[in-house]
């Protein structure tokens, strides 16, 4: 009954991760620390020059750089990356935008390119991948969404949605995929400092390192957990907020959150 949902990681050794969206942030610390635990890692994002440098001095690298928002480069890249290795054992889709606004700044065509980065990109990557792992009967697939995704925050009006939609995402490949086998991997960060978040103006409670967030992600997978969400204690008073009804939900965030 209180078995792991997920099958347990015993080591990382061995193991074939693609990262996509590797080259910086929380895809490029996790690429680190896979690769010093020995695993085989394939990098991929746009960035070829960032991809080599953090793959640098390990040979258990391969660098694919390619866009995520090209169709036929997942096709390519999935079929480099099966000559070269084999096939994958895991893939994590780090990739991401952000840009906060609020409602009223929305602008449409760099909405819907953020949606199609975040979430889109996605459907593309799993439709290229599912048909191996569905047939081997075995591989992961971990979705990096965001505390964003919990409820309607303020200066998340596209990036917020398209997290809430990941976690959704999440909980449906869960029920299709668990019973053929695969394991999903639900990862829920807090606030952890990028390129992104650096666009912030406000003050970021519980703000973590790219690091940091890599080494709670790697130890929520290696013990088979469904949801990985970090820092605990951050994460567990918006989770808290969620049970509320809208009434209280709306008035604490009113409070707590000062917006011009």
């Amino acid at each position: 009954m209180f078995a792991p949902l997920n099958q347990p990681i015993q080591a990382w050794a061995g193991q074939r991760i693609w990262l996509i969206g590797a080259s910086s942030g929380i895809g490029a610390a996790l690429a680190q620390q896979a690769l010093a635990a020995g695993a085989t890692v394939i990098l991929s994002a746009r960035r070829q020059v960032q991809l080599e440098q953090v793959a640098q001095a390990h040979a258990n690298a391969l660098v694919l750089p390619f866009d995520v928002l090209d169709v036929a480069a997942w096709q390519s890249s999935y079929a480099e990356l099966v000559a070269r290795v084999g096939g994958i054992d895991l893939i994590v889709f780090c990739a991401a935008d952000y840009r906060p606004e609020r409602s009223w700044e929305v602008n449409p065509t760099i909405a819907a390119q953020t949606l199609q980065i975040n979430l889109g990109s996605v459907y593309t990557g799993l439709a290229t991948i599912l048909p191996d792992l569905i047939a081997r009967g075995s591989g992961g697939i971990g979705l990096i969404a965001s505390v964003a995704g919990f409820m309607g925050l303020p200066n998340a009006s596209v990036y917020g949605p398209s997290k809430a939609a990941m976690i959704n995402l999440a909980e449906i490949l869960y029920g299709d995929l668990h019973p053929k086998g695969l394991n999903v991997y639900l990862i829920n960060p807090g606030f952890v400092k990028t390129h992104l978040t650096d666009k912030n103006d406000f003050t970021m409670p519980a703000l973590q390192t790219p690091e940091q967030a890599a080494t709670a992600i790697w130890h929520g997978i290696s013990k088979g957990k469904f949801e990985i969400h970090f820092p605990w204690r951050f994460t567990q008073v918006l989770k808290l907020l969620q049970l509320l009804p809208y009434r209280c939900r709306f008035a604490l965030q009113s409070y707590l959150v000062k917006t011009p």
